[in-house]
């Protein structure tokens, strides 16, 4: 295996990028200069950048997270919050810093995850940078995106119906399997070290069979670059849209906090896959729990005008789950049966706290 530093640093940025061809009339100019160019045409709509900061151990485990995997998924929840301002995506840069312990061949798995996520999304690697890290693998991704009319977290009104894309908790759930399997096969590590057997340790076979769709939502989400394009079809502007990182609740919160609304929401529209459902009750999880703080499902949640009920339920894709409210009524969740409210509450995802 190639050895990073007989490349250096221009050497290696050469090696990773030169198979990214650029795509987009804007990208004037890619990797290899200081800067990238890219063309501001106004017919497109304005620009709109957003940036994701990963770190191994916080934000990755790279036990069970292929390299390949990982620089798909670093790039898609960068596209994701492109498309939850009602935008495109079209150009990327990739900031990466590298312990030792990393070698070339490592970079490429990386890199050819990001390169089918750009491929799959239409987007140009347009430049970056790479650096030594003495506390394993960073990425650092910026995302540069067009939108016509930027939706923004702030414009809910009171009446406005809530809306969400796709289902919600399966990426949590996606979670506790890999992390489960991970805390087995260091069990069983540890009784072989133990034991001091000379021989090998035998073959550790994880348990996924039937959990493929839960597996797939944590370690290769996808944008939903495809319901902004049935709501440009339709002709149906959002007051307000977030993408679903770090939780449903958080995330309505936030949306909520900023338009000065209130909302109610109700437990029994919270789309929710049966094979979440199942793994819930497996390792004996309330499922609503799951969908409201799991997080990482990059489903896209936004409001709409009242008006537009005939046409949004038309959508397939897209549920129904509440509606927005005074600021003075709070925000809740109406239980199923329909009896009480459950305040709403931001326990998803927290960088600082987890």
């Amino acid at each position: 295996m190639a050895e990073i530093k007989e490349y250096g640093e221009f050497g290696l940025i050469r090696h990773l990028t030169e198979n990214f061809p650029l795509k987009n009339k804007s990208s004037l100019y890619g990797v290899g200069d200081d800067c990238a160019v890219i063309d501001t045409d106004p017919a497109e709509g304005k620009l709109v950048v957003t940036t994701d900061l990963l770190l191994e151990g916080v934000h990755f485990d790279l036990t069970y997270c292929p390299l390949t995997h990982l620089g798909y998924k670093a790039c898609v929840v960068n596209f994701s919050d492109v498309y939850a301002m009602m935008g495109t995506p079209r150009q990327i840069t990739v900031s990466v810093g590298i312990s030792k312990r990393f070698k070339v061949e490592d970079m490429e798995q990386l890199y050819a995850g990001m390169k089918l996520a750009c491929d799959t999304y239409g987007v140009d690697l347009v430049g970056g940078d790479t650096s030594t890290s003495m506390t394993g693998l960073t990425l650092s991704i910026t995302a540069i995106g067009v939108a016509k009319q930027p939706v923004y977290r702030n414009g809910a009104k009171p009446n406005d119906l809530i809306c969400v894309s796709g289902d919600l908790g399966a990426a949590y759930m996606g979670l506790q399997l890999l992390e489960r399997e991970k805390t087995i096969y260091y069990q069983q590590y540890e009784d072989w070290r133990r034991t001091g057997s000379k021989e090998a340790m035998p073959q550790f076979q994880p348990k996924f069979e039937g959990k493929e769709y839960l597996l797939e939502r944590q370690l290769k989400p996808e944008a939903r670059k495809d319901i902004v394009q049935k709501l440009q079809e339709t002709g149906i502007q959002p007051t307000s849209m977030m993408d679903i990182s770090d939780g449903l609740s958080s995330e309505l919160l936030h949306i909520c906090k900023q338009s000065q609304v209130g909302c109610r929401i109700y437990e029994e529209r919270i789309p929710i896959d049966y094979q979440t459902a199942v793994q819930a009750e497996e390792f004996n999880l309330n499922v609503s729990t799951c969908a409201l703080n799991g997080g990482e499902d990059y489903e896209l949640l936004f409001t709409v005008p009242l008006a537009q009920s005939e046409k949004i339920q038309q959508l397939s894709g897209i549920r129904l789950i509440g509606h927005i409210t005074d600021e003075r009524l709070g925000t809740a969740m109406i239980t199923r049966d329909g009896n009480s409210e459950i305040a709403l509450k931001a326990q998803g995802w927290n960088a600082f706290t987890k």
